[in-house]
């Protein structure tokens, strides 16, 4: 048999060759490959030292998402694990490294319960609430600017954070009023901005970026100070220490609270899959739960048979 040394050598080989596949025929961002690569690597330590990727089978990937739902792993989480092993597997069968799908006939946990967490809109005007004041330093004032333009962009926009960290000033198209985003696999998608995250972004751009910038030059829109580009997780404390007064919140959050609250006015699932820059509009349909206090009102307003109902409650 071979020995454990060889069979990890020869995973990592293929687990490469697999991630090159993504980022060169998929067109992937580094992100989600990145969690790709993470995914399988757990299963890899699941399987320890009693056979490697190629000899997996689907008792192997059963035990591993049992393992996970034992570990209070949200079925989310549990769901795209499982995706990555399927697109891997799959990967693996047309090379012909293998000649079996250890993933085929799984169930793919249940996830249309698992709602994303949204913003009422009296906390969202809370959050993009301007918080300066005369004493505040240039740098200082700069800073609470772009925060201020980065809040509303993110919930006029429902965008990520790799989408604000990496937009550039000539993705923006004020006078149009909307912006040019690069989403998952480098895709470009058209997004609308509402008045108020236009208006905070021309403050911005006149006030606070030259004085970030300083004598430095930058393709990118949202700037942290001496002029570099912000990361990621920068951006995530920026949400969570602007919502310290309140209920603590995410980029997401802003992003799932966009889509939630046109959901509620109204808005169709087409408009809001393309806004979101979602592949399947099955993704999108997650936002109807989360609208459903809207959908029973509107029909007790205007079903004729609810309206009885509620004439005879009042006569009662």
């Amino acid at each position: 048999m071979p020995s454990l040394a060889k069979k990890r050598s020869k995973d990592d080989r293929i687990l490469r060759s697999f991630l090159d596949y993504l980022k060169i025929e998929k067109g992937l961002s580094r992100q989600s490959i990145s969690a790709y690569a993470t995914d399988i690597g757990q299963f890899t330590e699941h399987l320890g030292s009693r056979r490697g990727l190629q000899q997996a089978r689907r008792e192997d990937v059963r035990k591993f998402l049992d393992r996970l739902k034992n570990n209070s792993v949200e079925a989310r989480s549990i769901a795209r694990k499982l995706s990555a092993l399927r697109h891997f597997y799959r990967f693996l069968l047309l090379d012909k490294h293998i000649d079996h799908d250890p993933t085929l006939n799984i169930d793919t946990p249940k996830q249309w319960k698992i709602l994303p967490k949204a913003l009422s809109s009296s906390e969202v005007d809370d959050l993009l609430k301007t918080r300066l004041t005369a004493d505040d330093k240039p740098q200082a004032m700069a800073l609470a600017l772009r925060d201020r333009a980065m809040l509303e962009t993110f919930y006029g926009g429902a965008l990520r954070v790799t989408e604000i960290v990496e937009m550039r000033l000539l993705d923006l198209k004020r006078d149009q009023g909307y912006v040019i985003v690069r989403g998952k696999g480098d895709k470009e998608r058209i997004v609308p901005l509402g008045g108020p995250a236009i208006q905070a972004i021309e403050e911005y751009l006149r006030k606070a970026r030259p004085v970030l910038l300083g004598a430095k030059s930058s393709p990118l829109l949202f700037l942290a100070r001496g002029g570099h580009g912000l990361t990621r997780h920068r951006v995530w404390q920026m949400v969570n220490e602007a919502s310290a007064d309140s209920r603590h919140a995410s980029p997401h959050m802003l992003r799932h609270s966009c889509a939630t609250h046109m959901v509620e006015n109204g808005a169709d699932l087409r408009t809001v899959q393309t806004i979101l820059g979602h592949a399947d509009i099955s993704t999108t349909q997650v936002y109807t739960h989360l609208a459903m206090d809207r959908l029973k009102t509107v029909f007790k307003d205007h079903h004729p048979r609810a309206r009885l109902r509620k004439a005879e409650a009042r006569e009662d």
